[in-house]
């Protein structure tokens, strides 16, 4: 086989567009997309969705009742806002759109099924699909757990945040939809820590999706494995054949725009005649093999914080915005809400570690390419941030 590589790509692994930009995503033409509370938050304060964010918030209230706090109301709001955000996805791409469950719910079971189920309700009040629809999770074990019992009840379930096998392996004994392992960011930990290069096979993040991708084809799970952030063409190579891959606007382009001939380098067929040890993870085996795992436990740990932190940003904004719609007032500015939301140690810039979002839109807000955003970059790049990301 030969031609671009994009082309050949295509042939045997599903490829999503990883951005927010609507033009790529209907040049690219992706499967699926997802929303965020940060990307919602951005898309909220612009002028052009104003009008959903005050009738969302003014339903809201009526519904939550004359006795509800302002707390309550916004909760209220942020779901049914990711709803309607889903719905604008829905009309463009052909696939599903993943909504993230609440981040702080990460450890407790029960309250991440409620919601589920309320996000699920809502969308299917909204006249969507079920099987359109996917909530993600992260993958803790609570979050494993919580995802078991949704997939039961024919509620998709995207569990991210996931960085090892001792995650992932439970998660195709739950039956979840999609995986969404993390392959820059393991490379990003493992650079920081040792010091080293790593290069083409041996990158960590790409030994890691190959483990798991083999792992689940040898014992034949229906789980798909989406590999998503990428700092390399490399990494791309290495994992042609996985079944999605989550690629930005800069190396789409690039596979495009190369010429050669693309190995596939992750196969069933091999893997199924694989020699590899069937594993039973439970939830002590799982607590060992996480402490263990100081990459998997770190980044875990980060992700949860980085999302949580985010949607308390929005709550926030909808919160002020609440009391702007009763009081008469205007809506304030975007960027400095979103800025501190991602800069985790307050420092006054946003490293790539650091934020939690789309690898391509941190890619199109550090203007300056030094891998940091600034106050200015991110109140210039404002403008050109959707509340849409491919998942």
């Amino acid at each position: 086989m030969s031609g671009n590589l994009l082309d050949q790509l295509r042939e045997f692994t599903v490829v999503v567009a990883d951005t927010g930009d609507l033009q790529a995503i209907k040049r690219f033409a992706p499967k699926d997309a997802t929303t965020n509370p940060s990307l919602i938050a951005t898309a909220s304060q612009m002028p052009e969705y104003r009008g959903i964010v005050d009738e969302t918030l003014l339903q809201a209230k009526q519904d939550a009742g004359s006795g509800a706090s302002d707390k309550e109301v916004v909760s209220l709001a942020f779901s049914r806002l990711s709803v309607s955000f889903g719905q604008q996805i829905l009309d463009i791409v052909p696939g599903r759109v993943s909504v993230q469950a609440d981040p702080r719910f990460s450890y407790d079971m029960e309250s991440t099924i409620q919601q589920s189920r309320f996000l699920m309700s809502e969308f299917e009040k909204a006249g969507a699909d079920r099987d359109r629809i996917m909530i993600k999770i992260a993958s803790t074990w609570e979050g494993i757990e919580a995802a078991k019992i949704l997939e039961a009840e024919d509620i998709q379930c995207n569990l991210t945040l996931l960085f090892g096998i001792h995650q992932a392996i439970p998660c195709a004994d739950a039956g979840v939809t999609i995986i969404s392992p993390y392959v820059g960011r393991i490379l990003d930990w493992y650079v920081k820590n040792t010091g080293k290069e790593y290069h083409g096979a041996d990158d960590p993040g790409v030994q890691s999706v190959t483990r798991i991708y083999n792992y689940y084809k040898k014992f034949g799970y229906e789980t798909e494995v989406m590999g998503a952030s990428f700092r390399t063409m490399s990494e791309l190579v290495e994992l042609a054949g996985c079944d999605l891959l989550t690629i930005s606007p800069k190396y789409l382009n690039e596979l495009e725009a190369t010429s050669g001939e693309l190995t596939r380098k992750l196969d069933p067929a091999k893997a199924a005649a694989m020699d590899i040890e069937k594993m039973t993870i439970d939830k002590a085996t799982f607590d060992k093999m996480h402490t263990e795992n100081r990459m998997a436990n770190e980044k875990l740990a980060e992700g949860i914080k980085g999302f949580s932190k985010s949607l308390e940003s929005l709550e926030g904004f909808l919160g002020k915005r609440l009391a702007e719609l009763e009081g008469g007032a205007k809506v304030g500015e975007a960027a400095l809400s979103i800025f501190e939301a991602y800069d985790l140690d307050e420092d006054g810039f946003i490293t790539r570690e650091e934020w939690l979002g789309l690898d391509s839109v941190f890619d199109a807000l550090d203007i300056d390419g030094d891998g940091k955003i600034t106050p200015a970059e991110m109140s210039a790049g404002l403008g050109a941030t959707l509340q849409l990301m491919s998942a």
